[in-house]
């Protein structure tokens, strides 16, 4: 899939040492329950690998277009929030490329796939309240804030988009 400046592709082994240097950022991963060691940073490419072969969708590579750099992840992955089965979008983004707009575009693409191509009729994001600049990507994008849920161990913010309000 492609945007304006992005490629989003599937993820592979060889990713393994961007995406750590990514995922072991406190700063990066504050609002998770801690940053990942290499180890749980493999197991999300395995996962998303499975995703890929289950789902026909999972988080993707985000790489610049002109040089090809991977920047972060961002995609569509089954959440069950409330006892529902639901198709988040999601997104991690290097930090030093924060406040670049690339998140939004990233998350955009993925939202327009998903209605386009799957034929999904509702996206959500589950997303930290102290997480501001999560909560401007998903607004940026049409998503509203539908309810607080508790998941991950936490209250968590469910913001959503759904089929008709975008197709507008």
């Amino acid at each position: 899939m492609e945007t304006a400046r992005l490629e989003l592709r599937e993820l592979k082994d060889e990713d393994i040492s961007v995406l750590y240097t990514i995922f072991s950022d406190a700063e990066t991963m504050k609002y998770y329950p801690s940053p990942f060691n290499l180890e749980q940073t493999k197991n999300w490419i395995e996962k998303n690998k499975q995703r890929y072969r289950e789902d026909g969708y999972g988080l993707w590579a985000v790489c610049l277009k002109e040089s090809k750099e991977l920047i972060g992840d961002c995609g569509l992955v089954k959440q069950i929030v409330d006892g529902k089965t639901e198709v988040e979008v999601g997104y991690h983004i290097h930090k030093k490329y924060w406040s670049k707009g690339y998140a939004t575009e990233a998350a955009k693409g993925c939202v327009e796939y998903g209605f386009t191509q799957l034929g999904q009729e509702k996206f959500i994001s589950i997303i930290d309240p102290k997480n501001g600049p999560s909560i401007r990507v998903a607004e940026k994008n049409g998503f509203m804030k539908e309810k607080e849920s508790f998941i991950f161990n936490k209250i968590h913010q469910i913001y959503s988009l759904h089929y008709q309000k975008f197709n507008k």
